[in-house]
C-alpha cells in the first residue's frame, strides 16, 4: 500500500500536468498572441499598414476536404500598365504632373512591386512557424533596379543583397547580417519544437505465407497462415512542451496449424488481437515554457514587421527617385529651352552679318565667327535634345510595367510642374534629427532585430539546460476470435497497460550549449552598437542634408543672380554693337555668357529641388508631406491621389516657364 499509493500519485501528477498544458496552449491559440510593446519614438500617425492575407495565399482549412494537399493558384503578375497611365496621354503626348508621377510609380513601378512580395512571402514564415517549422527568414534592402533620378542615401547599412529582386535576406534566416554584424545563431539554437499540426498515419498490410512441409509426416502438406494488419496513430504537439501520441494497433490472423498438427491445439483460430496507447510527454527543463515554444512565431511576427518597415524604406527611396527623375525632366525641358534661345540668337546674328558684308559695313570674317558661334550652339542644343530624350525614356520606365505599350512608347513625356524655390522656413536641425530618429525604417528593423535577439539568447539559455521529460501512458489490449468481442475487451481495460517514467539526459561538458549561448549573447551586443552607430549615422544624415538644401537655396540666389546680370550685360552689349561701339564678336560671347548662366540658373533650381527631397527622404517625412498612404503601396491601387506641397503649374506645360 506504502508503494502503490506514490505510484498512482505520480500517475495524477503527470496527468494533470499534460492536461493543463494542452488546455492552455488551446486558449492561447484561440486568443492569439498579445499585441506586442509598442516600439520606441514610435507615433501612432507612422504606424505601419500591414496588409491582410491575399485570398490567394490563405491557409486551406483541414475541414475543406482535400485542399490542403492541393498547391495553391497564385495570379500571375500584372505586366499591363495601369489604367491611369492610359488616361494622360492627349495627342501623342503623355501630360505628366509631379503627382501623377508618383501615383503611377505607385502602381506600376518594378522596384516596389518586387517588395510588395515580400509581404506575402512573411507571412508565410508565420503560417509556416504556427506549424511548429523553423523561420526562413525575411528578405530586407532596397530593389534598385529602375535606372535614373540618383537619390540620396538613406541607408545607413548595406542597401543592396543577393537576394530575390536585389534584396538581402534578414533577420530570420541570415546567416550573416548586414554591415559586419553576423547573425548566424538566428533561429540555430535551442530545443528543438515539436510540430503543431497533428499528424495521422496509419499501415494497412495483408500477408499470405505458406510453407511446403514434409507430406509423409503430417496430415497436410503445407503450412498456410493469414496475417493483416491495421495500425493507426495520432500525434500532436504544443506549445507547453508537450507532446501527445495515440496508437492503435489490430492484427488478425488465421493458420491451418491445428491440421498440420493435432497435438497443438489454439483456443482462437483466427486470433484478433488490439490494443491501443495514449502517451503523453512534457519537457521539464530544456524545452519547458510557451515563450520558449512559440519563439519562432514571435520571431516570424516580428519579421512580418521588419518586412513592413523595409517595404516603407522601398517606397520612400523609389517616391524620392520619381521626384528626382521628375526634376531631372523638368530641367532637361529648360536647358532645352535655353538652348534653342542661343541657336536663334545666333542664326539672326549670322544673317544680320551676312547683310551687313554684302553692303560692304562689315567685315567677312565676322560671318566665320557668326558661323562658328552657331556651330558651337547647335552641337549644345542636340545635346540637351538627345539627353531630354534619354531623360523621357527614364521617366516612362520609373512610372510604366509595359515599355513597350505603342501608346507609351511614341508618347512625349509633358511635366506640367515647373521649379520653384520655397519659402517654407527649414525646420532646426534638432527637430529633424528627432523625427528621423523616431521615423527611419533602418532604425525600427534594428530594434525589431533586438528583440528576436532576446528570444534568441532565452533559447539559447535554455538549452544549456539537462533534458528532463516525464512521460506518463495508458492502454489496454485484448484477444479474440471476432473483432466485436476483442474490442470489447480492449474498451473494458480488462488487460490495461499503464505506467510513467522520467527520462534525464545530462551532457557532460556541454562545450556546444555554452557556445552558442555565449555567441548569441555576442550577436545581441553587437548588434547593440550598431543600432547606436545607426542613430549616429542617421544624425550626420539629417543634418548634412539640412545643410546641402541651405547651400542649394543660395545657389538658387547667386545663379539668378548671374544670369540676371549676363542678361544685362548682353542687353549693353547690344546698344554699344547698335552705335558701333562693339563688335558682334563681342555680342556673340556675351550671349554664350548669357546662355550658360541661363543653364547654370536651371541646374541650381535642380539641385535645389532634389536636396528638397533629399531632406524628406532622409528625416522619413516624405511620405506624410506628399499625401502618399502606404495602403495604396502595399494594394498597387492608388485610391488617395498625392498632394505634394509647394508645386508651380506650368502654364504652358508644352513651353517652358521663365
Amino acid at each position: 500500500m506504502s508503494v502503490s499509493r506514490p505510484v498512482h500519485l505520480f500517475h495524477q501528477m503527470v496527468a494533470s500536468v499534460c492536461i493543463l498544458g494542452m488546455f492552455s496552449s488551446t486558449l492561447l491559440a484561440q486568443a492569439g498572441q498579445p499585441a506586442a510593446a509598442p516600439l520606441p519614438n514610435s507615433p501612432q500617425a507612422q504606424a505601419v499598414y500591414t496588409a491582410p492575407l491575399s485570398q490567394s495565399t490563405q491557409p486551406y482549412s483541414v475541414l475543406t476536404g482535400w485542399k490542403p494537399y492541393t498547391p495553391h493558384g497564385l495570379p500571375q503578375p500584372v505586366l499591363k500598365n495601369s489604367d491611369r497611365l492610359h488616361s494622360l496621354i492627349k495627342d501623342g503626348k503623355l501630360m505628366l504632373s509631379l503627382n501623377d508621377a508618383v501615383a503611377l510609380a505607385l502602381e506600376n513601378n518594378f522596384d516596389i512591386a518586387i517588395a510588395r512580395y515580400n509581404l506575402d512571402i512573411a507571412n508565410m514564415d508565420i503560417l509556416l512557424a504556427k506549424s511548429g517549422g523553423t523561420v526562413r527568414g525575411v528578405s530586407t534592402g532596397l530593389l534598385t533596379g529602375t535606372p535614373g533620378g540618383a537619390a540620396a542615401s538613406s541607408s545607413t547599412a548595406g542597401s543592396t543583397g543577393s537576394g530575390s529582386g536585389g534584396t538581402s535576406t534578414g533577420t530570420g534566416g541570415s546567416a550573416s547580417g548586414s554591415g559586419g554584424v553576423v547573425q548566424s545563431t538566428q533561429n540555430s539554437v535551442g530545443s528543438a519544437i515539436d510540430s503543431y499540426d497533428p499528424t495521422l498515419s496509419g499501415t494497412l498490410s495483408t500477408d499470405r505465407s505458406t510453407i511446403k512441409v514434409n507430406p509423409a509426416a503430417y496430415v497436410v502438406s503445407s503450412y498456410r497462415s493469414n496475417t493483416n494488419i491495421y495500425n493507426f496513430n495520432y500525434s500532436q504537439g504544443w506549445a507547453t512542451g508537450t507532446l501527445a501520441q495515440v496508437g492503435f494497433s489490430n492484427q488478425r490472423s488465421i493458420n491451418n496449424l491445428g491440421q498440420l498438427n493435432p497435438l497443438i491445439t489454439s483456443e482462437f483460430n483466427p486470433t484478433i488481437t488490439g490494443s491501443w496507447k495514449a502517451t503523453v510527454r512534457q519537457h521539464l527543463l530544456q524545452g519547458w515554457g510557451m515563450d520558449n515554444n512559440r519563439r519562432q512565431i514571435i520571431i516570424a511576427q516580428n519579421d512580418r514587421k521588419v518586412t513592413d518597415e523595409s517595404f516603407r524604406a522601398q517606397v520612400i527611396a523609389t517616391v524620392a527617385q520619381i521626384q528626382n527623375i521628375y526634376w531631372d525632366l523638368v530641367n532637361a525641358y529648360e536647358d532645352v529651352k535655353v538652348q534653342q534661345t542661343a541657336v536663334e540668337f545666333a542664326q539672326r546674328t549670322l544673317t544680320d552679318n551676312r547683310k551687313q558684308v554684302e553692303i560692304g559695313t562689315l567685315a567677312p570674317i565676322e560671318v566665320v565667327s557668326a558661323q562658328s558661334s552657331v556651330a558651337a550652339a547647335t552641337q549644345k542644343l542636340i545635346v540637351s535634345q538627345t539627353s531630354l530624350q534619354y531623360q523621357q525614356l527614364i521617366t516612362k520606365n520609373a512610372i510604366a510595367r509595359n515599355f513597350s505599350d505603342p501608346a507609351l512608347t511614341t508618347a512625349q513625356v509633358i511635366p506640367t510642374d515647373t521649379m520653384v524655390v520655397s519659402n517654407e522656413p527649414i525646420p532646426p536641425a534638432e527637430e529633424l534629427v528627432s523625427y528621423a530618429l523616431a521615423n527611419r525604417p533602418e532604425l525600427r528593423e534594428s530594434e525589431l532585430n533586438l528583440r528576436n535577439g532576446e528570444i534568441n539568447m532565452k533559447a539559447a539559455r535554455n538549452a544549456l539546460l539537462p533534458t528532463l521529460d516525464v512521460v506518463g501512458y495508458y492502454g489496454a489490449s485484448g484477444v479474440n476470435n471476432n473483432y466485436g468481442d476483442a474490442f470489447t475487451t480492449m474498451a473494458n481495460r480488462n488487460y490495461a497497460d499503464k505506467g510513467a517514467y522520467v527520462s534525464l539526459s545530462i551532457p557532460l561538458r556541454n562545450r556546444a550549449a555554452q557556445s552558442n549561448q555565449i555567441r548569441s549573447e555576442l550577436e545581441y551586443r553587437q548588434n547593440q552598437l550598431n543600432l547606436q552607430q545607426q542613430k549616429n549615422q542617421i544624425s550626420l544624415q539629417v543634418r548634412n542634408a539640412a545643410f546641402a538644401l541651405q547651400q542649394a537655396r543660395a545657389g538658387v540666389e547667386a545663379a539668378r543672380a548671374a544670369r540676371d546680370f549676363a542678361q544685362q550685360s548682353l542687353e549693353a552689349e547690344q546698344k554699344k554693337y547698335a552705335l558701333g561701339a562693339s563688335t558682334s564678336y563681342l555680342v556673340l560671347q556675351q550671349q554664350s555668357n548669357q546662355t550658360q548662366a541661363s543653364s547654370n540658373y536651371v541646374a541650381a533650381l535642380s539641385t535645389y529641388e532634389k536636396d528638397r527631397v533629399a531632406l524628406d527622404q532622409v528625416t522619413a517625412t516624405i511620405l506624410d508631406r506628399n499625401g502618399i498612404f502606404m495602403e495604396d503601396a502595399v494594394s498597387g491601387r492608388v485610391t488617395h491621389m498625392p498632394a505634394i506641397p509647394g508645386l508651380q503649374p506650368n502654364t504652358t506645360p508644352s513651353s517652358i516657364a521663365k
